[in-house]
């Protein structure tokens, strides 16, 4: 009997725990599956835009919710790395620069996608689009923004200034900017990004390559300090104590740049395709109809030469994070933000990554898709060739940040352009050796 009861008394005890924990535990979650986004709030697709795009894809997916956060760019950067201290991360996707995947990789953050990616995407997409993200034959991610700076001027400042044509070059620009200052037509003909930040780097990089130089040479030591970059650094800093380059520049990024140009405060300008849908918003802008794209200037001695343009390469894709609970549900939306079909639809701010919209019948449809493609489908394959690289290093942040310090120090008088110039590439020999 004493054996029974405690048998009976076990079977009870073990139904009564059996209850309770059903009771207490958390229920198999049912509903979507929510992913989160990071991206920037500057070039490309505006916020609205993107958000309009998730909303149309979870209408497609009713399994899944997307969840987007938006920062200006100079922050995307250090926001992913604190994401990914998270477990999950904080982000199931990021936008990524071109010039970030190989910190990113090194460090365990990104999901290879190779097997993911069709023949059709391989072989769709601008093979220059693939080469941000993929390293050693693995992908990384998946394009979505082909960009690149153009050079953007006042038509009507040009004119009343006396001129009929932009400027060729870059000496061309200061003796156009002289005259159109001189005139009174603006009192800061040419307005830039150098405050201390990428926008400066991505500009320097235009002038450099427009003067014949580059950052590193074939062993990947720095020479972006030899005489070619100090003429750069030097001519940079000469057009603002001249006046022909409003001082703000100095503290200004390509948003700034874009609120100056669009306020009639400059003839000239540099900054990322976004900048030309902007100028003829009239709820934006007060040079409706004057904004003009020309192939951004190069130096004399670089078109003497034989340069023929000069630009960076300001491309980004969209990277699963490594430990993201959810690879599939999150490649699946940004398939579909960058699938052509979505691309074509918002394509007033950013081209498409396919080539196939750029041949034969479809390139007049891309033309005809938005009010500004007529004019900016055939700026950017003029640009687009000529767009030149940042180094690919996976210390490439903080190597940046030192050529940007250098440049500030230069441009307020700190140092001097070779001395500033010198100390940043000892700095890049430095994070190279560790």
């Amino acid at each position: 009997m004493r054996t029974f009861s405690k048998i009976t008394m076990l079977m009870v005890a073990l139904v009564l725990m059996a209850s309770l924990i059903s009771c207490g535990a958390p229920k198999a979650a049912t509903g979507p599956v929510t992913i989160h986004v990071l991206t920037m709030d500057q070039a490309g697709l505006k916020p609205a835009e993107i958000d309009q795009i998730a909303r149309d894809f979870e209408a497609q997916n009713p399994d899944i919710k997307v969840v987007m956060e938006y920062l200006g760019y100079d922050f995307v950067h250090d926001k992913i790395t604190t994401g990914m201290a998270a477990k999950p991360p904080a982000y199931d996707a990021a936008m990524i620069d071109v010039i970030w995947p190989d910190e990113f990789i090194k460090a365990g953050y990104l999901l290879d996608v190779t097997d993911r990616v069709t023949p059709e995407m391989k072989s769709g997409i601008f093979p220059a689009s693939w080469n941000g993200v993929t390293r050693n034959g693995k992908v990384y991610g998946m394009p979505w923004l082909m960009d690149v700076k153009y050079f953007m001027y006042n038509k009507d400042m040009l004119e009343k200034a006396g001129f009929t044509d932009p400027p060729k070059t870059w000496e061309e620009v200061t003796d156009q900017a002289k005259v159109i200052k001189e005139k009174g037509v603006v009192e800061f003909p040419i307005t830039w990004s150098w405050n201390q930040k990428e926008g400066v780097t991505c500009d320097f990089a235009v002038l450099l390559f427009g003067n014949g130089g580059a950052f590193v040479d074939a062993d990947g030591k720095p020479v972006f300090n030899n005489d070619k970059g100090v003429e750069i650094l030097t001519w940079m800093k000469q057009t603002v104590d001249d006046g022909l380059t409003n001082p703000s520049a100095v503290s200004s990024d390509e948003m700034a740049v874009e609120a100056d140009f669009l306020a009639g405060k400059s003839a000239f300008a540099v900054n990322w395709l976004f900048q030309y849908s902007d100028s003829n918003d009239p709820s934006k802008s007060q040079i409706v109809g004057q904004a003009a794209f020309a192939p951004m200037p190069v130096f004399k001695a670089g078109a003497d030469a034989g340069i023929k343009g000069s630009s960076v390469d300001g491309s980004s894709s969209f990277a699963i994070m490594a430990t993201t609970p959810y690879p599939d549900q999150t490649w699946k939306f940004l398939t579909y933000l960058s699938s052509n079909e979505v691309q074509t639809k918002y394509s007033a701010e950013m081209l498409p990554i396919w080539k196939a919209d750029f041949e034969g019948d479809n390139l007049e449809k891309l033309k005809a898709a938005t009010p500004t493609n007529p004019v900016t489908v055939p700026a950017f394959l003029a640009q687009f060739p000529y767009a030149n690289e940042r180094p690919t290093v996976p210390y490439y942040n903080e190597a940046s940040a030192a050529l940007q310090l250098a440049i500030q120090e230069a441009l307020t008088d700190v140092k001097s352009p070779q001395q500033a110039l010198d100390d940043a590439a000892a700095k890049w020999i430095e994070l190279a050796g560790k």
